[in-house]
């Protein structure tokens, strides 16, 4: 049976992971005007846990309470309400004190929302005090109404000051948390104090201002919370990759999706849905789910691009620019045909017209008519240039297409038909191409073609281009080099390069290259700068040295029938013919009118540099790596991964039998079901079967399985109450000792298993530990505070009065308030640099808090079984 009640908890734990999973859109506006979208959480965590997860985890305890009182008439029993607290010792001291001796060796485990622990904690004392204060103060004997609903009314106030201390409400917004490094390694100690933040920050949240002093200053927490997570799916592709370089891209996407789930901060429902599935042979959820959707992402990489329109053909520009020298003679452009149906005959028109170049002195005017015929797929247009003597600015013309036809079948070449539909042919882009002439009467402007440009640091190799305008004429030489920016040299970001580019005559463009450094950053926003110095002319003639004053060595080349002098640049040369050495002794020289003009043409036509000299290169992200990324972010939402989206679904995994191993290793791989799974699974495949037929999660954003769930939990409570108390009288026990040691004992297992695998993954004590205090408060004022409402005011209604023997449950729960000062007096104290958290630390103290916690508990069932039988006083 309570096989049976673990599994149907573990589809109303899934249920309530989907509810509290929901999530809406925000839109954050910064300081400076920048507008983020991001997603929140619907439900606040602190919220959830103490109200639906609460609810989740302790529902047989409090159902039970309920069932039991309804069931006899009204009457108070001795089971519901012992079962209460006997499921709170074992909580506080079983769970805790295995959490505390589950933690790998050095290490710990702190509670992470302290404020939070201090209140429930606080909450689950005073609970327990107040049952012994209304069973043996107030109105010893007797249950007034006023006290039942007092005590249900204190959960929704013990659930609002526990959002109050986490949302920094009221008293709370005036003090702040500050961290500092402690002794340790690796060790930070949180204290109180003013924060170390602007004095004014004010952001806007869908049309409300926040501020550095308000409450709303968790939403720039959780943005640097996704950062950081951001950031860690980041580190663990980059360590996979290092380490696994022989794995193809899915089974790295599936290794990295199952180490991101398993170092995710996860929920109390997940580790108690995780905890049952393992026990029962249902498997390991992490290793399924990531198998699953690796396959799914490689499956959904692979896409072509089609066509949006397989029956049209387009005609365009492939490519859309040309660029061309003024004494190249002919430009030719080549136009395609794209789609469609390629055994149609298809005409185009095109047109030349007048950019700031000018038909017939820059270009011969041309239109005319091109052809596609069937299978044809790509025509040139030729166009020529016309060259001149004369010194100008590059310029250019555009071509255009326009009215294409489709010739019919049947119909001669020279006749066609429109096309007046674009079911058959029309034009695509681009349908206007720009050709530039460069100008080569100067010997160039060397620029960049931007000042800034973005390369993705996967890029490997980048390319820069130096593009020469206004003339080509003569060979020159450009020195460039790269500077540090936010981007370090040195073979970190980027390697340092450093050269000279050599331009031939006519050639209008070079390249340089740049080794970029791939260190698979998720988020990357780096610069450095190439820049490129004076060019200076290599080759010229010597009338053209002299004028331009080239003070050193020319050395003497026969080229083409002219005599070519050419500068050293300490590189090795063909042998000279003869030297000549140029030099600026002998002062001021006059010049003849002719000869100044000759040097201010020479001067003119000297290379020189243009407006971007100065190149910015900003390193990003690769987009590969970080849609790979985002894409596991996605993925782990645990409510995808725990919830079901149909009956299918449900009923194939409960007759699946999976490897339950939950070894912490870095193989997100599944393994084979060992001989325990097997066993488990035969076991539990009645109960799994049978609560397949509970609505998938999917339903009704997860409410459908809540209700239904719950319901059957109750049923199957109503069950366990009855064969407990025929256990007992069986065997010879009473209903107190049954409940404080079995029916405690069998519905906190799961939640044991669930704490000791929380413990061990998670970062922080908060879902081991944390949740225990504020479940061990829900179930009494719920457990408590529902069932003795509802006796109190039917007996009232019956002119008489509710009625509890406070005898053993009194003594138990004094027992239990003096134990739980002392446990959580403990791990306060262990929060102390010296061990350093509620959770695991140094051996010796380890050891140590896991004996005297089990020792309480042990105390707690003795001296609570001594009391039942008379053997000591009770109350």
């Amino acid at each position: 049976m309570f096989l049976g009640v673990s599994i149907i908890a573990d589809r109303f734990m899934a249920s309530i992971e989907v509810i509290t999973s929901q999530e809406r859109q925000i839109t954050i506006k910064k300081p400076n005007g920048e507008k983020i979208t991001t997603t929140v959480r619907i439900w606040n965590e602190t919220v959830s846990n103490l109200t639906l997860m609460a609810l989740g985890s302790s529902a047989p305890e409090i159902l039970l309470s309920v069932v039991e009182v309804c069931g006899h008439n009204f009457n108070a029993g001795e089971l519901g309400p012992n079962t209460i607290v006997g499921s709170a010792a074992f909580n506080m001291f079983v769970i805790i004190g295995l959490c505390v001796s589950v933690i790998p060796e050095g290490e710990t485990r702190k509670v992470k929302h302290l404020r939070v622990f201090f209140v429930t904690a606080t909450w689950s004392v005073f609970a327990y005090t107040w049952l012994y204060l209304i069973l043996s103060v107030i109105s010893p004997g007797v249950v007034e109404i006023w006290e039942g609903l007092l005590t249900l009314f204190f959960f929704p106030l013990c659930v609002g000051l526990a959002y109050v201390a986490d949302r920094r409400l009221l008293f709370y917004k005036y003090m702040y948390k500050r961290y500092r490094a402690g002794k340790r390694k690796g060790m930070i100690i949180e204290t109180e104090g003013e924060p170390e933040l602007p004095s004014k920050v004010d952001i806007e949240m869908d049309g409300k201002m926040l501020n550095s002093h308000g409450e709303e200053t968790e939403f720039d927490l959780k943005e640097l919370d996704e950062e950081e997570s951001r950031r860690e799916v980041a580190r663990i592709l980059k360590e996979l990759k290092q380490k696994h370089p022989e794995k193809e891209t899915e089974q790295l996407i599936e290794l990295a999706n199952y180490q991101v789930l398993t170092h995710q901060q996860k929920s109390r429902a997940f580790y108690r849905c995780q905890a049952t599935r393992i026990m029962t042979g249902a498997g390991n959820i992490l290793k399924k789910h990531a198998a699953d959707q690796a396959k799914k992402a490689t499956q959904h990489d692979i896409c072509s691009e089609v066509s949006l329109n397989d029956f049209s053909s387009k005609v365009f520009f492939d490519p859309g620019t040309y660029q061309c020298l003024e004494n190249c003679g002919t430009v030719a452009l080549n136009v395609v045909r794209r789609g469609g149906d390629l055994t149609s005959t298809v005409s185009v028109d095109y047109r030349t017209e007048d950019g700031t170049a000018n038909a017939g002195s820059d270009y011969q005017f041309t239109e005319g008519t091109i052809v596609f015929k069937p299978g044809e797929t790509e025509k040139e247009i030729r166009i020529d240039i016309i060259d001149d003597d004369i010194f100008e600015e590059d310029e250019h013309f555009l071509v255009h297409l326009s009215n294409v036809k489709v010739i019919s079948e049947g119909t001669s070449s020279d006749k066609y038909e429109a096309n007046h539909v674009d079911a058959l042919a029309g034009l695509g882009l681009p349908c206007t191409a720009t050709v530039t002439i460069f100008d080569d009467d100067h010997a160039g402007i060397f620029t960049f073609e931007e000042p800034v440009v973005t390369v993705s640091e996967s890029v490997g190799v980048m390319e820069v281009k130096v593009i020469r305008t206004s003339g080509a004429r003569g060979v020159v030489v450009v020195p460039y080099k790269t500077m540090e920016g936010t981007a370090k040299g040195g073979g970190e970001d980027f390697e340092d390069t450093h050269g000279v580019l050599e331009f031939e005559n006519d050639e209008i463009f070079k390249t340089i290259q740049i080794n970029i450094i791939d260190d698979e950053e998720y988020e990357k926003n780096k610069n450095f700068f190439l820049e490129i110095c004076e060019p200076r002319l290599l080759e010229m003639s010597e009338r053209k040295a002299v004028l331009l004053q080239e003070v050193g060595k020319l050395f003497l080349f026969t080229c083409s029938g002219r005599d070519v002098y050419r500068k050293v640049q300490g590189r090795d040369h063909p042998a000279p013919s003869a030297i000549i050495n140029i030099t600026d002794e002998g002062g001021e020289e006059v010049l003849t009118k002719k000869e100044e003009e000759e040097r201010r043409i020479a001067e003119m036509g000297r290379p020189m540099l243009g407006e971007h000299v100065k190149l910015e290169v900003i390193i990003e992200e690769s987009y590969e790596f970080k849609s790979t990324v985002d894409k596991l972010l996605k993925k782990t939402n645990l409510a995808l991964v725990i919830g079901t989206n149909s009956w299918r679904e449900q009923f194939v995994e409960a007759i699946t039998v999976s490897s339950g191993d939950d070894d912490d290793d870095d193989c997100g791989e599944e393994k084979l079901p060992s001989c325990f799974d097997y066993v488990m699974h035969f076991l539990t495949v009645f109960w799994k079967l049978l609560f397949a037929f509970v609505p998938p999660t999917d339903y009704w954003n997860g409410w459908a399985c809540f209700v239904v769930s719950i319901s059957v939990i109750g049923l199957l409570t109503a069950v366990i109450g009855d064969l407990a108390s025929h256990f007992g009288c069986t065997v010879g026990l009473k209903d107190s000792v049954t409940a404080v040691v079995f029916v405690a004992l069998g519905t906190s297992v799961p939640d044991t298993f669930a704490s000791k695998v929380a413990a061990i993954q998670d970062q922080y004590a908060d879902a081991s530990i944390g949740n225990v205090t504020g479940s061990n408060a829900v179930n009494v004022f719920l457990g408590i505070g529902v069932a003795w409402s509802i006796a109190a005011i039917f007996h009232r209604s019956k002119g008489r009065e509710f009625k509890v023997d406070p005898g053993t449950l009194a003594f138990s729960v004094t027992l239990f308030t003096i134990f739980a000062f002392i446990c959580i007096a403990v791990l306060i104290y262990r929060r102390r640099p010296e061990i350093g958290g509620e959770l695991g630390g140094p051996r010796v103290p380890k050891i140590l808090t896991t004996c005297l916690f089990f020792s309480l508990w042990l105390m707690y069932i003795v001296f609570s079984s001594l009391e039942a039988y008379c053997h000591i006083k009770g109350f």
